[in-house]
């Protein structure tokens, strides 16, 4: 189609879309959602064209659900244009798209609406416009309902717009982190729960999040059930967000050294986790190792307790074929060993376990651990 015949189709359309008759109505806006569909520069052509835009926003408004989503559908579309994107976000827009996704009565425009917020934030320039108009208490009272078609593009639009530190703390003020903690430990859908953890991640790089999450019960012992049994996605943003409470809270290191399995799971991440999951997985296991435990822990079992739960056989499987990895795992058996003495006896197969001592020590030979390594081995195994 020519420039001058497009020019002509689209006039045509805008007109019609403002007929009287509910069915020229429907085929003009769906003959704009075509040629907008995958030309960028159709979208630039309808975006400035005389009065469009202003036309597309009122239809948005219409009592009939579908003239009210196929307008969406065109400023979806147009959106999708980085050059479009400032002159789009007017606040009357989005006042009203606010409104439209926390109404329940036309399900497909709310997702179209919370579709077309997170376009419109993906300029950075848009995120303060957004908190301004109450967007995000919006989104937060929406995600805070009944599940529906568009709870994942809600969480979408509300992980754009947090990555705004203003934006942040209007939405922990909302009751955001207790909201993404029942979505993460609910059963209703891997995707939901796994975009929920995004976001708390991106909440705790401020104090505003990471306060409200370390006063959550028991955000330990749930993020370590993610740890156990989500995707390795969701698993990664949950080791990002205990790495910061480590950071900030020695009550969660605490809290952690009190779980049984926790350091298990470490270990087992370390080896079968994603490249993204071991690095983290090391990280953590160093900052427990490394906290100030003499501050809370001396003449408390639950260092020990921890150290229990770590199996030897399977640390020593790690140091010996996981070479990229073996300073941290070094640094951790070291203190394992160091902090059993003699108190506790070797695991069973002793020959075995010496065997595979040496053969680990021969692969840090120049580590300037190898001596503590050995002397903490000796001392666990009761080498003279």
């Amino acid at each position: 189609m020519s420039g001058a015949r497009l020019r002509e189709t689209i006039v045509e359309c805008l007109s019609d879309a403002q007929s009287d008759s509910l069915e020229v109505q429907q085929k003009a806006l769906q003959t704009l959602a075509s040629i907008t569909k995958v030309s960028p520069q159709n979208r630039n052509l309808l975006a400035h064209t005389h009065g469009a835009m202003h036309i597309l926003v009122i239809l948005t408004k219409s009592s009939y659900s579908t003239i009210q989503s196929l307008a969406l559908s065109v400023l979806f579309n147009v959106s999708l244009n980085p050059n479009l994107k400032q002159s789009m976000a007017e606040m009357e827009t989005i006042y009203h798209l606010s409104s439209v996704i926390l109404c329940p009565i036309f399900p497909k425009s709310s997702r179209l609406a919370a579709s077309l917020i997170c376009s419109l934030a993906m300029l950075d320039k848009n995120k303060a416009k957004f908190g301004v108009a109450g967007t995000i208490q919006s989104l937060v009272e929406a995600i805070s309902g009944p599940r529906s078609p568009a709870s994942h593009h809600l969480l979408s639009s509300l992980a754009e717009l947090v990555q705004f530190h203003g934006n942040c703390t209007l939405a922990v003020q909302s009751g955001a982190v207790e909201v993404l903690i029942q979505l993460v430990e609910s059963t209703e859908g891997e995707d939901l729960a796994g975009t929920s953890l995004a976001i708390l991640s991106l909440l705790a790089r401020f104090n505003e999040g990471l306060n409200a999450l370390r006063k959550t019960d028991g955000i330990v012992n749930t993020l370590l059930e993610v740890l156990s049994g989500r995707c390795m996605l969701s698993k990664e943003e949950a080791m990002e967000i205990l790495l910061r409470l480590f950071e900030e809270s020695e009550g969660c290191v605490r809290d952690a050294l009190r779980l049984p399995d926790f350091s298990s799971v470490l270990a087992d991440l370390s080896v079968r986790g994603s490249r993204r999951a071991r690095e983290k997985a090391g990280l953590l296991m160093k900052k427990m190792m490394d906290a100030d435990l003499d501050s809370y822990l001396d003449g408390n079992p639950l260092l020990l307790q921890w150290n229990m739960s770590l199996d030897c056989g399977f640390l020593i499987g790690i140091l010996v074929k996981c070479s990229e990895r073996k300073p941290m795992i070094f640094y951790i058996f070291i203190q394992l060993c160091l902090s059993r003495r003699e108190s506790i006896p070797p695991p069973a197969g002793q020959v075995n376990y010496i065997c595979s001592l040496h053969l680990t020590t021969r692969l840090v030979e120049r580590s300037r651990e190898k001596q503590r390594f050995c002397d903490g081995c000796e001392k666990f195994v009761g080498i003279e």
